[in-house]
């Protein structure tokens, strides 16, 4: 199941965003992980702990950008088999976290099948590593992402198998999975669920739609 989370925020209330991941955690209570911009790199923390325990929610302040931003991603995985590998998956200029599944072949078929070389036995790391247009790429698969990028953009987007929201308030954007969970964490502000099919792109605190040009069909989702 797991939920995917996104902040993009000018002014920083640390109780907001604990309650936010709380709240998400209801989506998945074996790992939490967050990436951040700073200094112009994507800096990754993860910890296999549900988000009530993630020793990172105690440092927001000091994920703030030198613009006095903060540029932030976020999972809280539900784990069927391990906890290796938890999200994001990430390197200091991309990091990606997803709700979904991408592929059920074994992981040592990947590269084969694929003819994408992983480091991980996660399989978001598939859509990490080819993202040009991944409703064409992974059109059989269930998608829900969000990426952020040393640019300082936030990238977010789903194809119709899995739920995704963004609010906008008075100080910023902030992504969840559900609108439940935003309701829950008491935040006021103007709550929407993006079309499946759409690139959303969030940039200074502005949010771009560009159509990727694939229809794509809304299915029941959990």
């Amino acid at each position: 199941m797991c939920a995917v989370i996104g902040l993009f925020l000018r002014c920083i209330d640390q109780d907001l965003i604990k309650r936010v991941f709380h709240e998400s955690s209801i989506r998945g209570l074996h790992a939490t992980g967050i990436s951040y911009l700073k200094n112009g790199q994507v800096i990754t923390i993860k910890e296999p702990v549900a988000a009530r325990d993630f020793s990172a929610l105690n440092c927001i302040e000091d994920f703030v950008n030198e613009d006095g931003n903060l540029y932030m991603i976020g999972h809280c995985r539900y784990s069927t088999s391990d906890l290796e590998y938890n999200q994001p998956i990430a390197n200091n200029s991309l990091s990606i976290v997803h709700n979904g599944v991408i592929s059920q072949e074994l992981p040592e078929n990947w590269e084969r099948i694929y003819n994408v070389r992983t480091e991980t036995k996660n399989d978001t790391e598939l859509l990490f590593r080819r993202n040009k247009n991944v409703f064409v790429d992974w059109e059989d698969s269930s998608i829900s992402a969000i990426e952020l990028s040393e640019d300082r953009s936030i990238r977010f987007y789903r194809n119709g198998r899995r739920p995704l929201y963004y609010t906008e308030t008075e100080t910023g954007v902030i992504i969840t999975s559900t609108k439940d969970i935003i309701k829950r964490s008491k935040i006021n502000g103007k709550t929407q669920r993006t079309s499946p099919g759409i690139y959303y792109k969030l940039i200074d605190g502005k949010i771009i739609e560009h159509n990727s040009g694939v229809t794509v069909h809304e299915l029941q989702y959990v």
